[in-house]
């Protein structure tokens, strides 16, 4: 298995776009896959979050991709919750998932043609190794984690990720800012 950060994260790419697949095909496997779908997205975002979105931005020189990206999680995350919320069995869930498939689809698009790219082409083999294991770490910490178990300080990191000031705003304000911020 590789250990290149790009890689990884593109492997969890197709593992998601599979449980798409299967979650809009078989609707009778919603009830136990959406909390896999949700989590395997969490801890995926908080990885890319805390140990490839700063390296993307100041090393690969990404900063305004990483911005996006970091903006696109943030819905992601609203989503998610979201779609956690809905019975699986409801017209609301089909609806919901499809909004689900949307974002999380064309920013995956995204990220490899543009993010990853950037940090192929501009970090060296034992940077993107380094930064794999350090990703891997964090997605391991964080299965399990729904999008609604977000800590402040990961909140304060998506800010600094997608260029947002935020000041020293209480986790709920910091919530509702980065919230305006997915919305637009």
């Amino acid at each position: 298995m590789s250990e290149d950060v790009t890689d990884l994260i593109m492997q969890d790419h197709r593992e998601v776009e599979s449980l798409f697949e299967k979650l809009q095909r078989e609707p009778d496997v919603r009830a136990g896959l959406t909390p896999i779908l949700v989590t395997l997205l969490a801890a995926h975002s908080r990885a890319e979050e805390a140990e490839v979105y700063p390296a993307a931005r100041n090393e690969a020189g990404e900063a305004e991709d990483v911005a996006h990206s970091q903006e696109e999680h943030l819905l992601a995350d609203r989503l998610l919750a979201e779609l956690s919320e809905c019975d699986p069995y409801s017209a609301e869930y089909g609806d919901k998932l499809a909004e689900v498939v949307e974002a999380v689809s064309h920013h995956v698009e995204e990220e490899e043609s543009t993010v990853l790219p950037g940090i192929r082409d501009r970090l060296d083999d034992a940077r993107r190794a380094e930064l794999g294991k350090a990703f891997l770490k964090s997605r391991q910490e964080h299965l399990g984690d729904m999008p609604q178990d977000i800590t402040r300080d990961e909140l304060r990191r998506q800010a600094a990720n997608a260029d947002i000031p935020v000041g020293d705003k209480d986790k709920e304000a910091l919530r509702r800012t980065l919230d305006q911020h997915a919305d637009s």
